[in-house]
């Protein structure tokens, strides 16, 4: 797609990359890791009247470029500087039954290990959303433990994945908000829902990027009694 330009010549101390252009709407930021991308489009997010989207070692700057001198905007980027030490996202805890997980078996016996373990391990860490999309709410989230990492996607997608269930592929896990068709290997449910489009004027979701998640594995009694329940945040932003 090409670069940008750096108004001025190098930076000493850039934050980010390289900046590349997002058609004629905007610029793509890119940094070397998921850590520093979350915290400089926090710190963007203070500063830039426009949208910004994080996704992975990315950060899109929804600005139309023919509003804009180039240089203009390559400045005030360059001159956003991120809080030393990163940002902390809102800590959520989301319940999860894994008796209810269809590939949890499956998934087990490919790991070498017990479903408990399985299970155990998976809920052992706070994991990061890195990015929401493919549907309205769907987060990417990781990283998985080592002993559960690795597994492929399903050789044929499920036409139909039920909303709630909890996915695992690669070194990732993820939740489906909606029923929709998915290929992530589904080794739980939780009764949360994770996105209402129909609440406001731009809709709720529950999580965004820069939020980390822990799951709480719960039996499927409980399962049945938090059904419709929102997850709880434990932690603010700081």
């Amino acid at each position: 797609m090409g670069s940008l330009p750096i108004a001025g010549g190098a930076l000493k101390t850039p934050a980010w990359q390289s900046l590349e252009p997002l058609g004629d709407q905007g610029v793509l930021v890119r940094f070397a890791t998921e850590e520093k991308a979350l915290a400089w489009a926090t710190a963007a997010r203070a500063t830039l009247p426009h949208e910004v989207v994080p996704a992975y070692r990315a950060v899109a700057v929804f600005a139309p470029l023919a509003d804009w001198e180039i240089d203009h905007l390559t400045e005030r980027l360059a001159a956003i500087v991120p809080a030393k030490g990163g940002i902390a996202g809102r800590l959520i805890e989301i319940p999860c039954c894994y008796e209810l997980g269809p590939d949890l078996g499956e998934c087990a016996e490919s790991l070498k290990m017990t479903t408990q373990e399985l299970a155990r391990l998976h809920s052992s860490v706070d994991y990061q959303v890195f990015a929401i999309g493919f549907v309205p709410g769907f987060p990417y989230m990781g990283w998985l433990p080592e002993p559960i990492a690795g597994l492929d996607r399903l050789p044929s997608p499920r036409t139909r994945v039920p909303a709630g269930s909890v996915g695992i592929t690669g070194r990732q896990t993820g939740i489906y908000p909606a029923e929709v068709p998915g290929g992530w290997r589904l080794i739980g449910k939780t009764p949360c829902p994770l996105a209402d489009l129909t609440e406001g004027e731009s809709g709720w979701f529950a999580l965004a990027p820069g939020d980390r998640v822990r799951f709480r594995p719960i039996p499927e009694i409980e399962f049945n009694r938090l059904a419709g329940c929102r997850p709880t945040v434990l932690e603010t932003e700081s």
